[in-house]
């Protein structure tokens, strides 16, 4: 049996959706992060030495990773669905972006979580972290997020899913920095198309029933 070891709040999220796009059978293994530092506990090392998630254990098989997981998933058990054909145009547009979500959109992401903690430094020393913060976010953090943010509304002003006309695993992949964009980064409906994708793929059946078998998305709120 198939089984995600589902950490809350995280990639893992979109494994299950996955899945259940897919309809296939698996099992959740469910891991908790820390109240305090948010992390993951390190019973998850015992799956995969570095503790992260999502891993997903197939027989001998573990897996770590969302893109290789997602593309192991897809090539096991999709059957030809929610990836275009091998070696056409739109496969090549597919594989971009499993590689784009946490090659190039998440690292700025990432670092406006980063900084937005910086901001919470002790009181005798926050004036100064707060000036720091604010320095690399207006010279760096903000102009790199507000370029991929254009990209990504450009690029679907040409096609309704990201990797052409059909819905596919490449959206599945997407979705984690675009929901953490609208959270966290200021995505709001200044870009429509973007807005009118995340509620496309919410709306979604597997999506909702991936919801409701992973616990509550606080990336959402």
């Amino acid at each position: 049996m198939l089984t995600v070891h589902h950490l809350n709040n995280s990639r893992s999220q979109r494994v299950l959706w996955l899945l259940e796009e897919l309809g296939v059978p698996y099992e959740i293994q469910r891991y908790e992060r820390d109240p305090e530092t948010m992390l993951a506990p390190p019973s998850l090392r015992k799956v995969h030495p570095l503790g992260k998630s999502p891993v997903v254990t197939d027989g001998r098989a573990t897996l770590a990773e969302s893109g290789a997981i997602i593309e192991y998933l897809v090539e096991t058990y999709g059957e030809g669905r929610l990836a275009p054909e091998a070696g056409t145009p739109a496969f090549q547009r597919y594989r971009y972006w499993l590689h784009y979500a946490e090659g190039s959109l998440m690292p700025p992401l990432l670092l406006k979580l980063v900084f937005d903690q910086v901001e919470r430094a002790p009181l005798l020393v926050r004036p100064v972290a707060k000036a720091i913060s604010a320095t690399v976010k207006r010279r760096f953090i903000t102009p790199n997020l507000t370029q991929h943010l254009d990209f990504l509304e450009a690029e679907l002003a040409s096609s309704p899913w990201f990797a052409g006309r059909s819905f596919s695993a490449a959206d599945v992949q997407m979705s984690f920095p675009v929901e953490a964009a609208a959270a966290r980064a200021g995505l709001d409906q200044s870009r429509p198309k973007l807005m009118d994708w995340l509620g496309r793929i919410h709306a979604r059946p597997a999506y909702q029933r991936a919801i409701e078998q992973g616990g509550p998305f606080e990336l959402m709120a």
